[in-house]
């Protein structure tokens, strides 16, 4: 009965002497509040419209015929496209271009109808600003849907000639393809991305936070709280445990603000239940703060998280499988990824929040998750077991 109250007593002490570390150090503040509260705004922000309408384009019509024109008329009617006027030649469109009158150029060739006529191939060049991906993209969608319309027509022209009143059986494109983004509706950059990216920041947060607390505790031993040379200091295990919950606590706003709100505001999509996207993010967060108390044997200044935040950040999108899908990586570089806690949260919440999936239809993730957990705990222990409290025994006299 001694022990256990001497472990909840210990267990008391240390969170709340990380408590106190954490809430005077405003840079372990500005990671584990301010980081997770504005950087998914900052980001959704910038992609947010998602999708770009009426574009401005100027078109250079050297064919000057009813089929160019209706082509030309055809893509000013699509969404994404709003013709600004005709150019001349190219030097004239490229003017317009380079004074951001106008984002692409389209040039419709002589002989364009001519060609068609005859069954010949008649492209068309289209030239765009890459300034913004997104509104290549809306310009490729474009007119990748006209070119395939009037493609579909011509077809129809031609099998009329061979079969009189054809066109009483076949009008328009004879395939038609309806294109339906699984778990993203509008078809958007932001919403595509923003919910991994969502659970990415979760995770730097906790790893840079858990790294400057580290750090922190090398330039000021005294915050560690207690003495490694002593006979009455806490078992490792129970100082651990200690800062675990004192991070979960101050970041179970943030974290709720992430996997709720951030959604919620910017109509991302919202399939999945609360409660299971709660309970999958437990062992998220506990993998990351194993892995910030392994971090913690690599940082003897809290200078040192910046480079790291700029290095991880990028290595950490990559293993994720948002911008690179995992089964398209090297096997190393896939068994890299699956030991990051960040990797099957990106994957479990995509596919809860996205695709409402349950928890018990994405269980594999669940238990890859926990399995990682459990051993990034593991490490973090030895880390401080013996690596931490060897280096902080010198700052303390021998009891």
């Amino acid at each position: 009965m001694n022990k256990i109250t001497a472990f909840f007593r210990h267990l008391y002490q240390a969170y709340c002497k990380e408590f106190r570390m954490v809430t005077h150090d405003q840079g372990i503040m500005l990671f584990m509040l301010f980081l997770p509260l504005a950087y998914p705004v900052i980001y959704s922000l910038i992609y947010n419209p998602e999708l770009v309408k009426e574009v401005d384009v100027v078109v250079i019509d050297s064919d000057a015929t009813p089929k160019s024109r209706k082509l030309t008329r055809m893509l000013d009617a699509a969404d994404q496209i709003h013709v600004l006027g005709y150019a001349a030649n190219l030097d004239e469109a490229r003017d317009a271009v380079n004074s951001h009158k106008a984002y692409g150029i389209i040039q419709i060739p002589e002989g364009f109808e001519r060609k068609i006529g005859r069954g010949e191939v008649s492209p068309a060049v289209f030239y765009s600003d890459m300034s913004l991906l997104l509104r290549y993209r809306g310009f490729m969608v474009a007119a990748t849907n006209v070119m395939q319309e009037i493609g579909g027509e011509i077809r129809t022209e031609n099998i009329n000639r061979v079969v009189p009143l054809a066109t009483t059986v076949v009008t328009g494109d004879l395939m038609p393809v309806n294109s339906i983004s699984m778990g993203n509706m509008r078809s958007g950059f932001d919403s595509f991305i923003m919910p991994g990216v969502l659970i990415l920041i979760l995770q730097q947060c906790i790893l840079l936070a858990a790294g400057m607390g580290g750090g922190a505790k090398h330039e000021h031993p005294e915050l560690l709280g207690y003495n490694p040379n002593s006979q009455k200091a806490p078992a490792t295990f129970t100082v651990m445990l200690g800062q675990i919950f004192c991070w979960s606590t101050i970041l179970a706003i943030p974290i709720l603000f992430l996997i709720h709100y951030v959604p919620l505001i910017f109509r991302f999509p919202m399939q999945g239940d609360l409660l299971e996207e709660v309970a999958l993010m437990v062992p998220v967060v506990l993998g990351a703060c194993g892995m910030g108390l392994t971090y913690q044997a690599v940082v003897a200044e809290r200078e040192q998280v910046f480079v790291t935040w700029v290095f991880s950040s990028v290595v950490f999108l990559l293993l994720s499988g948002l911008i690179w899908p995992r089964y398209d990586m090297p096997e190393i570089w896939r068994a890299v990824s699956a030991v990051c806690p960040a990797t099957w949260g990106v994957e479990g919440f995509v596919k809860m929040n996205s695709n409402g999936a349950s928890l018990s239809q994405i269980k594999d993730i669940y238990y890859h998750s926990w399995i990682v957990a459990g051993g990034w705990l593991v490490a973090g222990w030895m880390v401080q077991q013996w690596v931490l409290r060897r280096r902080l025994r010198k700052y303390f006299k021998p009891c």
